[in-house]
């Protein structure tokens, strides 16, 4: 956001871009028709004009020095628009988008086509009200339920701030104590439009004490649907001794830009594994802030980021090891090609009193060409002395003493290169426990490199 001097009142009046503009005006005709009553349409303006005042992050930002949202974003589609009856579900599209492997998988699954939810499939309905309860969150608005939200709407940054005042649905999903549900949970949000649109939804997610449960967050497109902008969030708070395993996929087409979000709450002994796939968007920011609430904590997290083209990922994470006795590991790995850009931020923060922490981090890419790029910040910021932290971040080339040596053995050079890159991402997606989600993991991977440069 540019400014400029007044000299006959001496103020600086600010300059917004177009695509500032266009926020402006999409929500204020937006705004009447979007869900929710009570304290939610004054949260919502509230969310809207600390946006305005703050514009889209740009590079003068040092969370956003790699990834200026100012530059990139020139145009915004006009939101989604939210029907009086809901679309249907066309299965066959439903396979083209998730793959075999993630459509086959048993799950209780909730789907969302164009921000607006569809009945669920579930293959165990017995378990809703037994190892669960959930509303759409559009339905939780519209009824004025539910007013611990309201924390939920006060957003930590510019784009999470834009979420609040746009979003339209997601779930809202409470895990039962000491419960886990026989298969994954499943939240599908799938587009399929036939013109540009922009969507906003926000999924606000609690398991409560001891609960167990696998989710996972796709986020995919139709085959040969246009260019989406989502803007996507999750809460996710786990109770005392609660163990969650969360999978998000992100691949809504080589057109589209994401901008995701996960906030996570750990309480005492509380175990959070979290994987992200990003395959291949023209543009996506994945936001993961964690914070250890309780004594005892882990969090586990991998990402495989493959870049494609002109594709931009950046996933940027800030862990707050806010009480003592707790242990973060994060592993990213990229792959890109072309000229393709990957950025991995990553700060690890230990309060005065969050003695016996333990973060490690790393970081490591593979450029496939010459004009790849990967921007790496690592940040450790500690201010108790009891700790083990450490972090380290590596780009290389593929080796090609390597691939050689697989050549030598009659293997032809694609598949050699192609293995060879399998391989490195691998590590982070062995560390998906659930063995079906693992699969489809890799199964998505080796899709991908049918498509690699030999």
């Amino acid at each position: 956001m540019r400014q400029i001097w007044n000299d006959d009142d001496m103020t600086v009046t600010p300059i917004k871009t177009k695509a500032e503009q266009q926020l402006a005006t999409q929500f204020e005709a937006a705004a009447p028709q979007l869900p929710g009553g009570g304290w939610v349409p004054a949260a919502r303006r509230a969310a809207f004009a600390r946006f305005a005042a703050e514009g889209l992050p740009h590079r003068r930002l040092e969370a956003w020095k790699y990834t200026d949202l100012r530059a990139s974003i020139k145009d915004v589609p006009a939101p989604a628009p939210r029907l009086s009856v809901r679309p249907k579900l066309q299965p066959d599209k439903l396979l083209a988008a998730l793959g075999p492997e993630l459509a086959g998988l048993l799950a209780h699954r909730f789907i969302f086509v164009n921000g607006m939810f569809v009945q669920p499939a579930a293959p165990e309905d017995h378990e809703a009200g037994s190892f669960y309860e959930y509303h759409t969150l559009a339905e939780a608005l519209d009824l004025k339920r539910y007013e611990w939200m309201t924390r939920d709407f006060e957003a930590s940054s510019g784009t999470a701030a834009l979420n609040a005042a746009f979003v339209t649905d997601g779930i809202l999903l409470r895990v039962i104590a000491a419960i886990a549900p026989s298969v994954p949970i499943h939240l599908v949000f799938l587009a399929d439009s036939a013109e540009p649109e922009a969507v906003a939804t926000r999924n606000l997610i609690r398991f409560e004490k001891g609960a167990r449960a696998t989710l996972i967050e796709s986020h995919v497109a139709v085959p040969g649907a246009v260019a989406l902008q989502a803007n996507a969030m999750t809460y996710l708070h786990l109770h005392d001794g609660a163990d969650v395993e969360h999978i998000k996929l992100l691949a809504e087409g080589p057109q589209a830009t994401h901008l995701g979000g996960v906030q996570a709450l750990l309480e005492a002994g509380a175990n959070y594994r979290a994987f992200q796939f990003s395959e291949s968007p023209l543009l996506a920011r994945n936001d993961v802030n964690v914070t250890f609430k309780g004594e005892g904590a882990n969090l586990t997290f991998g990402a495989v980021m493959l870049g494609r083209g002109k594709s931009h990922i950046d996933t940027t994470m800030v862990i707050d090891h806010a009480v003592p006795g707790c242990t973060s590991r994060e592993l990213v790995k990229a792959v890109l090609e072309d000229d393709s850009r990957g950025v991995f931020q990553g700060k690890v923060i230990v309060r005065p009193d969050a003695q016996k922490s333990d973060g490690k981090q790393s970081a490591r890419a593979l450029l496939l060409s010459p004009t790849a790029e990967f921007d790496s910040k690592p940040e450790l910021e500690i201010y108790a002395d009891d700790v083990i932290c450490g972090h380290g971040s590596t780009a290389a080339e593929l080796d090609e003493d390597q691939v050689f040596y697989l050549m030598a053995r009659g293997i032809p050079r694609a598949e050699a290169r192609a293995l060879l890159i399998e391989a490195f991402a691998a590590e982070a997606i062995e560390a998906i426990a659930h063995e079906g989600i693992r699969e489809a993991m890799r199964g998505r991977l080796q899709g991908w490199l049918a498509g690699a440069k030999p």
